[in-house]
């Protein structure tokens, strides 16, 4: 009875494995299948990683443009690109785990988001965050992977023409915003910018093509007018209310990169450059940390050295024995009730495009002659006050009574006042300072005394690139001058 018992049991478990046998072969870490918004949120997230970092491996242009200097280690302060090979890494943060993950999301839309509303808005919400990374890749490198970029069955893509790439980015940018429906609904929670309002993706979009076309200005002068114009006539951002904010957490994983990179890892080693503490009226001797600042905006975009005085080193000086205690450190020890709190806060918010950006646009667009409301100087005033009321919750009237800051007063031509102070206001946003810095040439930045080249204004091809895709890579950088860090972009005219 007992032997009979036993071969029952043993058959029962032998069964119950033959019919459970397929399920060997399913990893439940790795599913064959995810929720489309799953693969939005994450795209979102690293895409603001991308563009907010401060690692030395990936976005150094804090570095380039001298809103920051190295006092060890002065590879990326010297323009040293091929070191740590920020290209690559760069180029992989943005097409392999950005824009291939927002394209499976609109492709896993069709089947598991099953409102046609709600559909359409996350599917354009997808795309225009697609532009925005292109944006960046065509503004950064020239000629780029576009129309075979994302397609599997073609591991060597062509490179297309930047300025070809740029318009169709424009188009694609103006059909989003048709598709929009603001009564539908759309990702909610999932989206951790505007957490899935229609609405306000429709006046990002048209404050990013604001943001496109006055690039343009000096190379199509005539597109760039009817893009600006057309943009502003539909609404862009009017008010801080309106900047497009990536919420970070208070804890890991998903922590502010500039957290991660500075705090988490201990590095020691950024500091303000007396250049740039120059531009914000603070004297090379420096300023004490109990004296009235004449840029409100200092004690938050730094903190004192240990002696309690505000004090940048000269950009490039740094041979390994500069001592980082003696000067400024990136970070805002003033925690004023409003205000945004310190860059080195892991939950300190990253910016994908802010109203004060705009109102700059604007002041150069009605210096340029187009058709938007206001005056120059309106916009001018209106782009500083919104950049000193964003980071210290406080007013710019002193501020803009100063006769270096003062419009009618400020030196240089109209463009060049705008630049200068926009260059201010991208302060921890040093990639946008320097596409900025191309399109208006101002403020003038001098190359540090061992730089390794002329001043970057374009990215090299990733060395990845140049092995695996050689044929396209060489194809690519014959027409625009060639793949160096000093061939100017279609937008880049001097």
């Amino acid at each position: 009875m007992k032997k009979i018992s036993l071969i029952f049991v043993m058959a029962t478990l032998l069964s119950a494995c033959t019919k459970d046998l397929t399920s060997l072969n399913t990893d439940p870490k790795n599913p064959a299948t995810v929720p489309s918004y799953t693969l939005f949120t994450n795209a979102e997230r690293v895409l603001t990683n991308t563009v907010t970092s401060a690692s030395v491996n990936s976005n150094i242009f804090r570095l380039i443009e001298q809103q920051w200097t190295e006092t060890q280690y002065l590879n990326e302060t010297n323009y040293q690109l091929p070191s740590r090979r920020q290209p690559d890494a760069l180029w992989t943060e943005l097409y392999t785990n950005t824009l291939i993950n927002f394209e499976k999301a609109k492709s896993f839309m069709a089947t598991d988001v099953t409102d046609a509303g709600t559909r359409k808005n996350e599917t354009a919400i997808s795309d225009i965050l697609e532009v925005y990374a292109y944006y960046y890749l065509v503004t950064t490198f020239g000629n780029i992977p576009y129309t075979q970029s994302l397609d599997i069955t073609k591991p060597f893509p062509v490179y297309d023409d930047q300025k070809t790439v740029y318009y169709a980015l424009l188009a694609r940018l103006d059909a989003d915003i048709a598709a929009m429906d603001p009564a539908a609904g759309s990702f909610g929670g999932a989206d951790l910018v505007y957490q899935g309002d229609p609405a306000k993706w429709i006046k990002f979009a048209n404050t990013f093509k604001l943001k496109m076309g006055i690039l343009l200005a000096d190379v199509d002068n005539a597109k760039a007018k009817t893009v600006v114009e057309a943009a502003y006539k539909a609404g862009v951002f009017t008010s801080n209310n309106d900047n497009a904010l990536y919420k970070y957490d208070s804890g890991p994983p998903n922590t502010n990169p500039i957290w991660v990179d500075l705090v988490q890892s201990q590095r020691h080693d950024f500091v303000a450059t007396t250049e740039f503490l120059t531009a914000m009226q603070v004297p090379a001797s420096g300023i004490a940390a109990t004296a009235a600042f004449p840029d409100p905006r200092l004690p938050y975009y730094f903190a004192p050295n240990s002696a309690g005085v505000f004090v940048g080193a000269p950009n490039g000086s740094g041979d390994g024995s500069l001592v980082y205690s003696k000067y400024s450190m990136p970070s805002g020890p003033l925690l004023t009730p409003g205000s945004i709190g310190s860059v080195t806060n892991p939950d300190f918010k990253g910016v994908l495009l802010d109203y004060s950006e705009t109102e700059f646009n604007l002041a150069e667009a009605v210096s340029r002659g187009y058709s938007v409301s206001g005056s120059t100087e309106s916009h001018y005033n209106a782009g500083i006050t919104a950049s000193v009321s964003y980071w210290t919750n406080g007013d710019a009237t002193a501020y803009l009574a100063l006769p270096t800051v003062n419009f009618g007063t400020a030196t240089g031509t109209d463009l060049q006042k705008i630049a200068a102070q926009e260059y201010l206001a991208f302060y921890n946003r040093g990639w946008d300072a320097w596409t900025a810095n191309r399109k208006l040439d101002y403020p003038k930045l001098v190359p540090p005394e061992n730089a390794y080249s002329g001043f970057p204004v374009r990215f090299t091809y990733p060395l990845s690139e140049q092995n695996v895709n050689e044929t396209n890579v060489s194809n690519a950088g014959t027409p625009i001058g060639g793949d160096k860090v000093t061939t100017r972009l279609f937008f880049d005219i001097k």
